[in-house]
């Protein structure tokens, strides 16, 4: 049962937060102060610790935005919404910069709340699991469709077995075959990896099978290939479809027979190796169109393992995201501890027709270009053509706008993006204020009133 602990110095608001996740299935705590939760905290952190915390921000003694600094010294991971009654922008800027989870104005809508609160707690406890879970070579990823993929590679790493791994470009297909080997019989010795599209034609069959010296132009001395390096370990083909047909031949035999033979040898070479291909073809259409043999698909894809794209498992996109931040904010010297609530759903809308290789790019580059601690939408630079629902006027700073980002002020971009929303929403709405509210997730009040602010007709 998660956990939440609710700091409000009015009675009411307390009371009626805790009726209302006690009725979701929480476990509430509540504290008439911020110096109160703060005890709490510290006292619950080993037998019961708290998986949020929702605050105030305007309460006598320490305010809201003191127990947030105080929260992350202690607990860095754990999330905290700000709510307020008092809306400013200083004050959400201020939040969002020092690691809030999200920033709330009352009045607030009931479901807009549960949703944060709901959002907060699966992102938590998903990055606690996937942390205990995940021993495989850097995968990150707690859903259905990779806990199934973890499975298969528990039962198919302590065999001989080829495993045939396919999926879209981008998707981490090398990764699993890393942890193939790393959890096989054989993970001390070698792994080899070869990428058959990224090597000329000329040279793959000696890069594959090795050459002995004088066979050809350039063969000053005896080569190891492939195979040879791997022997006794596991060889990696990385774009199997690529193959050539000689070459194709010449690895069925390694697969049927256990040996081959380098270039310009009369002597066979015995070899143990398992082998672990890999393509973002489609095989099966390859040995209907004749340019695949069929023989070698089926010693190839003894276990055969598909590799989701990212847009069949969304649920990982918050895990991945929080990665690949903490990954580029240590590399390039950054100091961005986190995605603003806003920026996470663009990217939960978004397709990713590069998949994880993709994310990885646009978090590398948002914490390039961002200048807080923490990334806005503005930083996000997506492909156009896949966003979805933002085909006309862009929502979000592109690439177009880079200089952009340098030269205005944190205020003024966030009043940009909410006048912008605000905008989109009414023309969604086709002008019903009630309907844009509910597609914003607000409430008919704070639109109202938020209207009135930016003077929005």
């Amino acid at each position: 049962m998660p956990r939440i602990l609710i700091v409000d110095d009015e009675l009411s608001m307390r009371d009626f937060l805790k009726i209302l996740f006690e009725n979701e299935g929480y476990e509430v705590t509540v504290a008439p102060n911020a110096a109160k939760a703060l005890d709490f905290a510290v006292k619950n952190s080993v037998e019961s610790p708290f998986d949020i915390v929702i605050t105030d921000i305007r309460m006598p003694g320490m305010n809201g935005l003191e127990l947030l600094t105080e929260l992350k010294q202690y607990f860095p991971d754990l999330p905290v919404v700000m709510i307020t009654a008092y809306a400013s922008p200083d004050d959400a800027v201020q939040a969002m910069k020092q690691g809030a989870f999200d920033y709330i104005t009352k009045p607030f809508h009931v479901d807009e709340i549960k949703k944060v609160i709901s959002t907060a707690v699966q992102r938590k406890t998903s990055a606690e699991r996937t942390e205990e879970e995940n021993d495989f070579s850097g995968i990150i990823g707690s859903s259905p469709e990779m806990l199934r993929i973890y499975d298969l590679i528990r039962r198919v790493a302590p065999t001989p077995a080829s495993v045939l791994i396919y999926g879209e470009s981008g998707t981490g297909k090398e990764l699993v075959a890393k942890a193939i080997h790393e959890h096989s019989n054989v993970a001390s010795n070698p792994f080899v990896p070869i990428t058959c599209s990224a090597i000329p034609e000329s040279l793959l069959e000696s890069e594959l099978f090795g050459h002995v010296k004088g066979s050809f132009t350039g063969a000053v001395a005896n080569k190891a290939g492939l195979f040879q390096q791997a022997d006794s370990g596991t060889a990696f083909l990385d774009e199997i479809g690529e193959l050539t047909p000689i070459i194709q031949t010449k690895l069925l035999r390694v697969l049927q027979e256990r040996e081959f033979m380098p270039v310009g040898s009369t002597k066979t070479k015995q070899v143990n190796v398992r082998i672990v291909s890999a393509t973002n073809r489609n095989l099966e259409d390859e040995i209907m169109e004749k340019r695949f043999r069929e023989d070698l698909f089926y010693r190839l894809a003894v276990v055969p393992i598909r590799v989701p794209p990212l847009r069949e498992r969304k649920g990982d996109v918050p895990l991945l995201v929080d990665y690949f931040l903490k990954k580029y904010s240590k590399l390039l010297g950054k100091e961005v501890q986190t995605i603003s609530s806003y920026g996470l759903e663009v990217l939960m809308e978004y397709n990713f027709p590069g998949n994880v290789r993709e994310l990885e790019n646009i978090i590398e580059r948002g914490v390039a270009l961002e200048a807080s601690n923490i990334i806005l939408p503005e930083s996000l630079i997506l492909s156009r053509k896949e966003r979805t629902g933002m085909q006309q006027e862009p929502l979000f700073v592109g690439a177009q706008d880079e200089q952009e980002l340098f030269s205005r002020g944190i205020e003024d971009i966030l009043v940009d993006l909410e006048t912008r929303m605000i905008r989109h929403a009414l023309e969604a709405a086709e002008g019903s204020k009630m309907r844009a509210a509910e597609l914003l997730k607000i409430s008919f009040r704070s639109l109202r009133y938020k209207t009135k602010k930016y003077e929005i007709e």
